[in-house]
């Protein structure tokens, strides 16, 4: 991959809690795709793994129907297409200025991950920025309800970049990214026809709940925000192995190499979705999406049935219902929600019946009772009799041919024996274990 050197001030981690900055002193950071590698003035390597979503395609973030329809960009912004130079203690001042409750320090770990989201990731930023305007209040009214801090909202920027149908290299799907285990702990529905973790307002719920019960455990929202990549287990070694610190940056070199840079992205990503305009960043313009209400369904229903019986686009509603994943919602399971825009939703009231029906049998293939010829069945019983007396009649004559005895009379030798059976003596003496030639007469004896 190609790598890029770029010459930053060095920040070096110090003894005790927190990263001090020493002015003055060169170093080179390279980072390629996948990872960052930072060079401290002893010239060692550190290697810190770029959160997944950091590496998604613009493209891909494009194609989401709310990006398609509601996302412009901004032809009247007139900023350059410059990342500008700062000094370090500009960086820490702006850190300091947001109103968060969790420490947001600066090093250089975080001012690669600044750097990344100014430079390569800036159309990125600029989607997301637009983008914010559908999810940001979902995501604080969630946050809000477990007093979890509102800046925790930022989380899905880096686990997802704001896409709700992002699954990661093992799993994790959403927008907060819930593997399947975690995401049925909190409540959310995964099976074949849906995904819950996709919801945004149920998944955000979840994860609010989630990170609520990860501070009781911790009692610190930096290590809230590790666990939550890394998950608890994780973070509990790293706790041990660093004799009992409880502190990121001093448990810091016994995590995973993507939780060493998942706390310092966070921070990166809180600095550039409020400071984006002096980094020359123009968010997207945005038109608001139509307002949208809930109807509940009771019926197996496909979301095809909704769209062409009231001439409604099918990947408006898709976007707003994507936790189902077959286009099925099985009202038949449970009562189900629906979501709708708000100006359809007595239009579909009013034609439930028609809907359901319209073009059921191709839609919803799936039978609930199934008719049986009897007089098919009678016939392949009786077969399947025939031929089973007829087996079981060969396999007793191939058994009674394989093994045969006869009663020894009277005066019977083995030699005798063996004549009228057409065998050999060798052959009666090891079916019968016979070492010698005494025979007692009314014993039975094998032949074959």
């Amino acid at each position: 991959m190609n790598r890029l050197k770029t010459l930053l001030l060095s920040a070096t981690l110090m003894a005790g809690t927190a990263w001090q900055s020493i002015s003055a002193q060169v170093v080179y950071v390279e980072d390629d795709e996948d990872d960052v590698v930072v060079k401290d003035k002893e010239g060692n390597d550190e290697t810190i793994k770029v959160p997944e979503a950091m590496l998604q395609d613009l493209d891909s973030l494009l194609s989401q129907y709310h990006a398609k329809i509601y996302l412009k960009p901004d032809e009247t912004c007139n900023m350059r297409d410059v990342n500008p130079y700062f000094a370090p203690e500009e960086y820490q001042d702006r850190l300091k200025r947001l109103p968060t409750i969790i420490e947001m320090p600066y090093n250089d770990v975080v001012q690669k991950f600044i750097d990344r989201y100014a430079t390569k990731l800036r159309r990125s930023v600029s989607m997301m920025l637009g983008a914010s305007n559908f999810y940001m209040p979902v995501f604080e009214q969630a946050l809000e309800t477990f007093n979890v801090p509102l800046e925790l909202k930022y989380l899905p920027i880096i686990e997802s970049a704001l896409n709700p149908n992002a699954v990661s290299r093992v799993g994790a799907t959403g927008l907060w990214q819930f593997m399947i285990t975690t995401g049925k702990q909190y409540g959310l529905k995964v099976n074949t026809l849906v995904d819950e973790r996709r919801d945004p307002t149920k998944a955000s719920y979840a994860a609010a709940h989630y990170l609520s019960d990860l501070y009781r455990i911790f009692g610190d929202w930096t290590l809230v925000i590790a666990a939550y990549n890394a998950g608890p287990e994780n973070i509990n070694k790293a706790i041990h192995r660093a004799g009992g610190a409880k502190d990121y940056w001093q448990i810091y070199p016994y995590l995973p190499a993507e939780t060493r840079g998942y706390v310092p992205a966070f921070i990166a990503a809180n600095y550039i979705m409020n400071y984006y305009c002096e980094h020359n960043i123009c968010p997207m313009v945005t038109t608001l999406p139509i307002k949208t209400d809930t109807v509940m369904v009771n019926k197996d229903l496909h979301l095809r049935q909704v769209a062409d019986v009231l001439n409604v686009d099918i990947e408006q509603l898709r976007a707003i219902n994507p936790q189902y994943r077959k286009d099925v919602i099985n009202g038949y399971g449970e009562p189900s929600a629906l979501r709708l825009p708000q100006d359809i939703v007595n239009a579909f009231i009013d034609n439930e019946d028609s809907i359901y029906v319209y073009q059921k049998e191709t839609l919803l293939p799936k039978r609930a009772t199934v008719v049986l010829d009897e007089s098919v069945v009678a016939s392949v019983t009786r077969s399947s009799v025939s031929r089973s007396g007829k087996a079981t009649r060969s396999k007793r004559g191939k058994a009674s041919r394989r093994s045969k005895t006869v009663t020894i009379r009277q005066g019977d030798t083995l030699s005798e024996i063996a004549r009228r059976n057409h065998t050999t003596v060798a052959k009666l003496k090891r079916l019968n274990r016979i070492s010698g030639n005494n025979i007692r007469a009314g014993k039975k004896i094998k032949v074959r």
